[in-house]
């Protein structure tokens, strides 16, 4: 695809220095033609020709996301498993004691 690139350039601006050298062409519609014929055209098809490679590089850029993301998820779900072991005896846990702080009131 390049070659095709390299080349479509190589002809514009060949057509570009016949523009300025010309006795009735200027500098200035050389660089319009080159632009124009050249690098404008040029840049679109480079743009559209690259869009399979920088879907594929977004693809694995969010697959690496994803398992990273995973990878600490599963840390996060050891780490809880690791923190409910003391209570994996099957006891009973102890009830609430009621009334622990007595309640304030004004004096009348």
């Amino acid at each position: 695809m390049y070659l095709i690139v390299i080349a479509w350039l190589y002809v514009t601006l060949m057509m570009a220095v016949a523009e300025a050298t010309n006795t009735t062409g200027t500098v200035l519609g050389a660089i319009v033609t080159f632009v124009l014929y050249g690098l404008l055209p040029m840049g679109i098809v480079v743009y559209i020709m690259g869009t399979p490679s920088r879907k594929r590089a977004i693809k694995q850029r969010e697959q690496a996301e994803q398992a990273a993301w995973d990878a600490e998820q599963a840390a996060l779900r050891a780490a809880q498993a690791d923190s409910a072991a003391p209570d994996a005896g099957g006891e009973t846990p102890a009830a609430a004691e009621d009334g622990g702080v007595a309640p304030v009131r004004k004096e009348p």
